[in-house]
């Protein structure tokens, strides 16, 4: 029997909004909007398009910037029901995140997740400026130059042994959506499957996804 794991985004999926694009929108660099715009429709690959974005904040301004997150991000509903769900019914569960470990490793110290099941970018802050670390590259079948590549982590975990669950709202979503066998979606990656004809379960708290996964398993039951 195949055993089930669930790859979460963080930035607009376990947090309500996308973290990335509120820094740069309370901090406003200059030239950052254009480099949003990019990675959104795709004429920029997210390693470069954050990389970049990054790259224009001074790294003497990192405790404010993470200060910003922790103050201003706000946890999805439902939530802590999910990993607790997750737990009682034996499902892995891993966060895959385009997003940074200096302010997305302070949200979750609270939630019961250990950090090798985090995955997501890196940061080093001894230069001038914030450069961003990719620690967990494309492999040899991923060619979109992703940062965090979350289908090189979805592969590991192969379709013959486990049943995939992805969850997740945009642009870092679009590629592992097609490998998952369920896809939990909202915002952009809502549209998008519908673009590609890719089946999914829209939500907007964590409560709707345990609800379709119990009936999943009142169903095998």
């Amino acid at each position: 029997m195949k055993k089930t794991i669930i790859f979460c985004d963080f930035d607009g999926t376990i947090t309500e909004s996308d973290n990335i694009v509120a820094i740069m929108k309370h901090f406003n660099p200059p030239g950052w909007e254009p480099l949003v715009e990019q990675v959104v429709n795709r004429t920029m690959s997210i390693r470069e398009g954050v990389g970049r974005m990054f790259d224009l904040l001074p790294s003497s301004a990192k405790a404010e910037v993470a200060q910003y997150v922790f103050d201003t991000a706000k946890i999805r509903a439902g939530f802590p029901d999910l990993l607790d769900y997750c737990d009682r019914a034996d499902i892995e569960f891993l966060v895959t995140s385009g997003g940074i470990d200096f302010f997305l490793l302070p949200l979750l110290e609270p939630f019961p997740i250990e950090e090798d099941r985090i995955y997501c970018n890196a940061s080093d802050f001894t230069g001038e400026r914030i450069r961003i670390v990719w620690p967990h590259p494309c492999d040899d079948e991923c060619h979109t130059d992703c940062g965090m590549c979350k289908t090189t982590v979805i592969r590991r975990y192969p379709k013959e042994n486990y049943f995939r669950i992805l969850i997740g709202d945009s642009v870092t979503d679009f590629e592992g959506a097609k490998l998952a066998d369920l896809v939990f979606a909202r915002s952009h990656l809502i549209t998008k499957s519908e673009e590609l004809g890719l089946p999914y379960v829209p939500f907007e708290t964590f409560h709707d996804v345990v609800r379709h996964l119990n009936t999943i398993q009142q169903g095998e039951g």
